[in-house]
């Protein structure tokens, strides 16, 4: 592989057409990534030419176009799988993105292994996604959701993780990184203390994939669960990673075609791995276009762009000091470019519309994070999350956007 080129964010924005325009008469600052990313000219041409030259369903047709559309479709598979360091791609399951990858394993590993009395820890950093399958499988078999206590800071409480850790505990699910924090949370050491007490771990990888090198075998998780639309790839794409074992006492998740061996009345029998939890026809375009932006990646020093962002951070807690009433919320020890904020006197909602008249795209709210809301007692806050294209300009716009808005409600 080709070693990365020197890191230029200003460069590496020419690559995204959606950011050469203009927005209510300002150029666009895009600093939502942690909602989704924008996508590469290469992304959207890998995905533009399977449907021009391509189109047809994949592993069942007898001809040229179906065999071309599934060589690429397992080749996608196989470039995931080489990203995350599986041992084999059979252990890769396309999903629509990693809300449906986590209520694949809560009903299917959950429905088969949970039972009246067993725990389920769930931090209190979690994305609703992360929680709320959770609350459904407790439902179905009398098991407890039970919340991981974190710091004021805003990081996991591992003292307090260790001592939730009992023979009860089945399955602890945890995210690799704040959506609406940044923290990054110590992944494989949380891996190492619930194997040690006998549970199985789920990481939410949403907002870590694109910001940091992820390793399934180093980090010793049971399954691992990201989207392509915040890897610069499509939405509606996203991937079910897990132990090979495990996988094969998960019933399926969903009937139809593909996932069948045979179909009679009396009874039908599952195919191999990946293929039982892939009912229907499956999103080829996205697949194809999810490994467009893993390539695209490899083309980019991960390290320097990581830095980069975390520049981008600081500058903003920097500048932050300059604002009377502006509250950082949050302060944890390793974290990625997420500057989550309130501003006295001012409700977010207000200040995201203020911005956006200034062609400056952040979230408000509560980033689908309620009880982490509740936990520092904010309705919600308003969340610039930068990525690899944005440059200490988009945060200096940010912040003059911010002092206008104080100066209106001031």
């Amino acid at each position: 592989m080709a070693s990365a080129a020197p890191f230029d964010p200003a460069a590496l924005r020419q690559d995204f057409p959606i950011l050469q325009q203009s927005v209510n008469g300002a150029p666009l600052v895009y600093l939502d990534n942690a909602a989704t990313t924008q996508k590469p000219e290469v992304v959207i041409q890998a995905i533009a030419n399977y449907y021009r030259r391509d189109n047809a369903n994949v592993h069942r047709g007898a001809h040229t176009l179906s065999d071309r559309a599934t060589v690429a479709f397992e080749a996608a598979r196989e470039t995931v799988a080489r990203f995350i360091n599986s041992p084999r791609s059979n252990q890769v399951i396309w999903t629509r993105g990693a809300t449906e990858a986590i209520n694949l394993v809560a009903y299917s590993w959950g429905h088969t292994h949970l039972r009246a009395g067993d725990r389920i820890l769930v931090s209190y950093l979690e994305h609703h996604s992360n929680i709320v399958p959770w609350q459904l499988a407790a439902a179905a078999t009398g098991a407890e959701v039970v919340p991981i206590p974190i710091t004021e800071a805003g990081d996991i409480d591992l003292q307090a993780l260790t001592g939730l850790l009992d023979e009860r505990v089945k399955l602890v699910a945890v995210n690799h990184v704040s959506n609406a924090l940044g923290t990054i949370n110590p992944v494989a050491e949380i891996s190492r203390l619930a194997h040690a007490a006998g549970a199985k771990v789920l990481v939410d990888g949403a907002q870590a994939i694109a910001h940091m090198p992820v390793d399934v075998q180093s980090i010793g998780c049971d399954f691992y669960v990201f989207s392509g639309h915040k890897l610069f790839g499509p939405t509606g794409m996203g991937v079910l990673w897990g132990q090979e074992a495990l996988l094969d006492t998960m019933p399926p998740f969903l009937g139809g075609g593909e996932m069948i061996e045979t179909v009679s009345f009396s009874g039908s029998t599952w195919n191999a791995l990946p293929f039982k939890f892939e009912a229907g026809t499956p999103n080829i375009a996205g697949a194809i276009g999810m490994a467009a932006a893993i390539d695209y990646l490899a083309g980019i020093d991960i390290a320097a762009a990581a830095a980069h962002e975390c520049s981008l951070l600081q500058q903003s807690i920097d500048l932050a000091g300059d604002i009377d009433g502006l509250r950082r919320i949050g302060n944890p020890a390793q974290t990625v470019g997420i500057f989550s904020f309130v501003l006295e006197g001012v409700h977010p909602s207000d200040l995201g519309m203020l911005l956006d008249e200034q062609g400056i795209a952040v979230r408000t709210g509560h980033h689908c994070t309620q009880p982490l809301m509740a936990h520092y007692q904010v309705p919600g806050t308003v969340r610039a999350s930068y990525s690899l294209y944005n440059t200490a300009d988009d945060v200096e716009r940010l912040f003059a956007g911010i002092h206008k808005a104080k100066r209106l409600f001031g």
